[in-house]
């Protein structure tokens, strides 16, 4: 057996490992990311889904079942995006979960739309109360201009021009740059990820139930 001849089947040995092996290496960081946090990647994908079937932004007062009521799936407002998620990635109905909360404890909430007692069709759909409920539940953490700070799953409350309050969902891509983590969200065009995390000034960073580690 000549020298030419081993040499030859060894590098065919090396390059068959590396074939066999490749798949299990490209798929490692997602594998890995999934067994470390499987449930803040589910909430991540659920908002994903609804990108190109939420098409537009309308946030009429809607009357609505209980548990489980939504608007038609083609349009609704950015807490839509929160509500929807969790329920379709992790079966946690935020409906139902604010409303109990308010019904308990309705004076812990804001109360700058006059009302007397919780209302199921809107509450769960208003950004102030998904902030006092997650606040309620020890699900806040520190607002920070760190990028890092910020892990696919987490909730940021954010204030748009005319003091109108927004929310979106952080995800596990990047930005263009690598800098940043991107956020799914309804900011009047339907569900989107973008580039948007530090686009306006954040008022709440939220990581809860299920979602957190």
């Amino acid at each position: 057996m000549t020298k030419s001849f081993l040499m030859d089947r060894n590098a065919y040995r090396a390059w068959l490992i590396v074939f066999l092996l490749l798949p299990a290496l490209v798929a490692a960081p997602r594998v890995w990311a999934e067994t470390v946090n499987r449930p803040a990647l589910k909430l991540v994908d659920a908002a994903r889904a609804q990108v190109g079937v939420t098409l537009t932004y309308n946030p009429a007062y809607t009357r609505l079942s209980y548990p489980g009521g939504d608007v038609s799936s083609e349009q609704g407002v950015c807490t839509d995006v929160i509500v929807r998620a969790y329920r379709t990635g992790l079966n946690i109905d935020l409906q139902q979960l604010v409303h109990e909360d308010m019904k308990s404890s309705f004076a812990a909430y804001p109360t700058q739309w006059g009302l007397r007692r919780p209302d199921p069709n809107i509450d769960h759909r208003r950004v102030p109360n998904l902030q006092a409920f997650f606040r309620r539940k020890g699900s806040a953490l520190p607002v920070t201009s760190n990028p890092a700070d910020y892990r696919p799953g987490d909730l940021v409350t954010q204030m748009l021009p005319g003091n109108l309050p927004h929310i979106a969902i952080v995800s596990d891509r990047r930005s263009a740059d690598g800098a940043r983590p991107l956020v799914i969200h309804n900011i009047g065009r339907g569900a989107r990820e973008e580039d948007g995390l530090f686009a306006f000034p954040i008022t709440g960073h939220y990581r809860f139930a299920a979602a957190a580690p």
